[in-house]
């Protein structure tokens, strides 16, 4: 059995087959121009420019043992050895007991500053392992800070 099409309708099909063929063909975008690539390193991993670099005393620290709902902070020292001002824009825990402060002004070559983390183990234990998302203007843009601790839980009284 066929289905019979007037004249208008075959043409009408017609065109926007040819259409739709036309919109799925792509121009050639491989090609990237050198003035958008903005890589400061170079292969041998040497830097290019000069950059803001954050450099810590420790990027771990362990708490030891807690009991559970103590609320305990570290500072991480960290210095500026670069060239150019160092701006944290942005510092975030792996989870809400775990709370960055952080200095909100550029630290300036050679200055050194502070990341306070503050951790509550209310509701936790045994065993824990946090994290600190820094967000800089270095390269590498994110470093990880991490605390660790022992959480015991007291025994009640009956």
């Amino acid at each position: 059995m066929c289905l019979y099409l007037p004249p208008v309708m075959k043409r009408i099909l017609i065109a926007a087959f040819i259409i739709s063929l036309c919109a799925c063909t792509s121009k050639d975008d491989s090609t990237i121009g050198s003035d958008i690539v903005n890589n400061t390193a170079s292969a041998d991993g040497k830097s290019n420019s000069d950059l803001p670099e954050i450099k810590f005393e420790e990027e771990e620290f362990d708490f030891g043992k807690i009991t559970q709902g103590e609320i305990v902070s570290h500072a991480f020292t960290f210095k500026n050895t670069g060239s150019k001002n160092l701006i944290i824009s942005g510092a975030s825990g792996s989870c809400g007991c775990t709370v960055p402060h952080w200095p909100k002004e550029p630290i300036k070559a050679g200055e050194e500053n502070k990341i306070n983390v503050v951790f509550s183990s209310e509701g936790k234990s045994g065993i824990q392992d946090k994290t600190i998302t820094i967000v800089t203007n270095c390269e590498p843009a994110t470093r990880i800070l991490r605390i660790k601790t022992e959480i015991i839980v007291a025994e009640t009284a009956k």
